[in-house]
């Protein structure tokens, strides 16, 4: 998978940069039509950083005043290497799935658990910036999303540990992976150098340091849609060089264990993160199998070089590539909190978020049916240090859309903790968020006033 920075893991550790609209007309959020509060209550939220008084005019200010892009280092490429002759085989084995021929070496180095350990950890203090993460974690526990008290950054760490096996990195065009050192590579190994033999041909012929660019842009919904094509793509890869491995798998039943591994629950770490991190390789994978249905590789080969723009267009193929979403707006309600508020957090909102939050409360089928019809969506959050505000504004493409989605809103806050309000008008959806009642109100005086 790819992180915040440059390097290509297959395991996902890590939260996907922050978020920026695509451009177009800015809509302001319009006056409600009804509103549905939840019960008087308040949020133990943990620590909430200070933040300067006084926000951004819009939610795409705030994000770009907000974005703390991750530290990329340009590294000139390794010398070449002799590769060892089990992992040639493989090579031989993605070329021929993928249709495509390596165009240089790739530098391979086998290392141990406790090495490719140390090589994220050294990485990690510049991939995920304190304040930064922070300031989401506020957000999120606002919201409902992670926990009272999470802290983003540490449990990301802890998805982290003992994930990983593998990345490649296409900066140093180095694949690194933990192997076990024998001449006979066994399934879980084969698997690994494939998903990540299968990023190191992709790069060599569509430059996956594009992502970098999208990562530095803090274009957080592009972001995840377009790793969902990358690593949907490696994964797909991966199984098909595995059905060449004697040992009579079956194609469904691989497809189907990866897809499953998409859900699975990992400790310590919240289910919304886990959520998050793990579908770049499930509903990628489904994306591209699709594709690679409808068009053979030569279909993917398009889509790598017109990556998706939205996590939409990933859930529902037939979105892609022309089905764009609407874009929305949060103004500043600083005036309306008062003095002492500032902007704290601000990001994109995409269907894959929206369907990972309605699912922790709602069983499945109806999370993604109520996200289904999205056209386009926003948070921002303010907080004056103690407190914390939040309002995510949302688009659907039809009003009966926007019917379900509010619908299943008011049945999420009802089922929990928050203290929330939503409210329709047409085909928008406002939910406001506050860590207690009198701040909700002073936010919901904003959005009327």
């Amino acid at each position: 998978m790819i992180r915040r920075g440059p390097a290509l893991a297959l395991a996902a550790f890590a939260l996907v940069a922050a978020a920026c609209p695509k451009g177009g007309t800015t809509s302001s959020v319009a006056p409600p039509a009804s509103t549905s509060a939840a019960p008087v209550g308040t949020i133990a939220a943990g620590p909430v950083p200070s933040v300067p008084p006084g926000g951004a005019p819009t939610a795409a200010a705030a994000i770009a005043k907000l974005c703390v892009p991750p530290t990329v280092t340009r590294r000139p490429p390794p010398a070449p290497t002799t590769t060892p002759p089990q992992i040639v085989d493989v090579e031989h084995e993605v070329e021929r799935v993928r249709g495509l021929r390596y165009l240089h070496p790739v530098a391979v180095q086998e290392i141990t658990d406790a090495q490719i350990d140390r090589k994220l950890a050294a990485a990690f203090k510049d991939t995920y910036p304190v304040t930064y993460y922070a300031r989401r974690s506020a957000a999120w526990r606002t919201i409902g999303v992670i926990p009272p008290g999470t802290d983003l950054r540490s449990a990301i760490a802890a998805f982290q540990s003992g994930q990983v096996v593998g990345f490649y990195d296409p900066d140093a065009k180095r694949l690194v992976f933990v192997g076990s050192g024998d001449a006979q590579l066994s399934l879980d190994e084969r698997f690994t150098l494939a998903h990540e033999l299968t990023h190191a041909l992709d790069d060599q012929h569509f430059d996956l340091r594009r992502l970098d660019t999208i990562a530095a842009a803090c274009k957080d919904e592009d972001f995840q849609a377009a790793l969902g094509a990358i690593e949907g793509n490696a994964q797909y890869t991966a199984a098909e060089v595995l059905l060449q491995t004697p040992g009579g798998l079956d194609l469904g039943d691989l497809i189907g264990s990866l897809l499953a591994s998409g859900s699975r629950q990992i400790p310590g770490v919240p289910p919304f993160l886990a959520a998050l991190e793990l579908w770049p390789y499930s509903t990628g994978l489904a994306f591209i199998q699709s594709e690679a249905t409808a068009g053979g590789e030569a279909a993917v080969d398009r889509v790598l070089r017109r990556l998706p723009a939205t996590t939409e267009q990933v859930i529902h193929p037939s979105a892609y590539p022309s089905d764009l979403p609407s874009v929305v707006d949060v103004p500043d309600l600083t005036p309306a909190l008062g003095s002492d508020w500032g902007d704290l957090d601000a990001m994109q909102v995409g269907e894959q978020w929206l369907i990972a939050m309605l699912a922790l409360r709602l069983d499945d089928a109806t999370a993604a049916a109520a996200a289904d019809g999205w056209d386009g969506g926003v948070y921002r959050a303010w907080t004056n240090g103690t407190n914390v505000a939040v309002v995510m504004a949302t688009a659907w493409d039809t009003v009966e859309d926007a019917t379900a989605f509010d619908a299943a809103m008011r049945t999420w806050i009802a089922d929990g903790d928050s203290v929330a309000s939503v409210r329709q008008t047409g085909r928008r959806v406002l939910v406001a968020f506050a860590t207690n009642a009198p701040t909700l109100q002073r936010l919901e005086a904003g959005l009327t006033g």
